[in-house]
């Protein structure tokens, strides 16, 4: 049998699935598929050779530069495209540092980063650089006079994401931007805003509001290709290029640049901004209903990040579910049709509790039991009503099949679980 996807495609399949894992990927738009064809087809000329054809895949690429500026505040001439998110928290981190080693080898960043960021400040510091990590609070959120604290006289960085991947905590940047050039005028300031700009329109991921030197988007998170990223470098930043070997991206990335993906990306941007209120408004709606429902149909449940929605990524919904394994969940959702994430998708398969978690202070055992679920423009009110009927009775087979008693949560979970 046949069934039609919202994508108005089809696909040979026996059963609707449910994708509630848009943190981690989102299904390119079919208007962003259609723009990028005829850059495979027809227009797949190299952008740096000077004969017609050429010139007009530059012209392309300068009209997509461009136009992610505008949306975002920016000038054509600050924007490098790059591969992805974690290329650009990479050279946002190393590019600086390097650039930066005559006036400090220190830089600032939180617990609670995507390992893009994470990883690269440990490697920075196998080589010499000084990194201070603050810790995040609770609900998953960094406070601005901490990371201002934080900051020293050789400070050359400070990374703060925007949105956590996770949990959907909405840092306020802008105030950490504030208070970190208070502190030190040289100092650099760095928002990895990858989960941002699906949800919170041109408007939360302007540069000049942030008030950020440096800033990293990528394609695939608001339904545009993989292999499609954006570092925003405020004029004047110091940065050295960490690829070299041609001219590209004013100097700062070589390698020929690849003009599907750039096309796509842009495009996914503007189709995000056009639609960013009627998604908002979908996805608020939708997320409230999980934040609400789930706790009061499984016991020993709570919700993690904000309580606030305000200070929560729309359509973020993150649980920990006491007396049994995040790992075990997907694969008993994934049999069930719905497809969702424990923790962090870039560390499936971990058998470490999510380090975002442990940094929120949630306890280790209830930790392993997280689940995230992240909902998108092609939801509706009946995959959370599937998910909501499928849910429950995993949970109660799981529990009951486990080795552990399942007994009173211990003293230490009760702060996390629903009342």
């Amino acid at each position: 049998m046949q069934h039609r996807t919202r994508w108005g495609r089809t696909m040979a399949d026996r059963t609707t699935r449910i994708y509630l894992d848009h943190a981690a990927t989102t299904p390119p738009d079919p208007a962003v598929v259609d723009a990028m064809l005829p850059y495979f087809r027809e227009a797949w000329h190299n952008p740096s050779s000077i004969y017609v054809e050429a010139q007009a895949a530059r012209r392309t690429i300068d009209e997509s530069r461009a136009s992610v500026a505008a949306l975002i505040g920016a000038s054509a001439d600050e924007i490098v495209f790059t591969s992805g998110g974690s290329e650009s928290d990479t050279l946002a981190l190393r590019g600086v540092v390097a650039a930066s080693a005559r006036r400090g080898r220190h830089i600032v960043t939180t617990t609670a980063e995507h390992h893009a960021v994470l990883d690269t400040a440990e490697q920075l510091e196998r080589e010499g650089i000084e990194v201070t990590r603050v810790d995040v609070d609770p609900e998953g959120c960094v406070s601005p006079e901490a990371v201002a604290a934080a900051v020293r006289d050789d400070t050359v960085l400070v990374s703060v994401m925007h949105a956590n991947n996770e949990v959907g905590s909405i840092n306020d940047v802008a105030s950490i931007a504030r208070a970190v050039h208070e502190r030190n005028a040289h100092t650099m300031v760095h928002t990895d805003a990858v989960q941002s700009a699906a949800h919170l329109g041109p408007g939360g991921v302007n540069v000049d509001r942030l008030g950020v030197d440096l800033l990293t988007l990528t394609a695939h998170k608001f339904y545009g290709p993989r292999g499609a990223g954006v570092l925003y470098v405020r004029s004047g930043t110091p940065l050295q290029p960490q690829i070299i070997g041609g001219g590209q991206e004013h100097d700062r990335r070589a390698g020929t640049e690849n003009t599907p993906a750039i096309v796509g990306l842009a495009t996914a941007m503007r189709l995000a901004a056009e639609r960013h209120e009627s998604d908002l408004a979908h996805e608020r709606a939708l997320q409230q209903r999980l934040l609400t429902e789930l706790p009061r149909r499984i016991p020993t449940v709570g919700v993690t990040g904000p309580r606030g929605l305000e200070r929560r990524l729309p359509g973020s919904a993150s649980f920990v579910i006491g007396f049994v394994e995040g790992e075990s969940i997907l694969l008993a959702l994934d049999l069930a049709g719905v497809a969702a994430s424990s923790g962090s998708a870039c560390t499936t398969g971990s058998v470490e509790p999510s380090h975002v978690l442990v940094a929120m202070g949630v306890p280790t055992e209830l930790a392993r039991g997280s689940l995230r679920l992240s909902l998108g423009r092609l939801n509706d009110d009946s995959d959370v009503d599937r998910l909501l009927e499928v849910l429950p009775p995993i949970v109660a087979r799981m529990r009951a099949l486990s080795p552990v008693p399942v007994n009173e949560p211990p003293e230490d979970w009760r702060p996390w679980l629903a009342s």
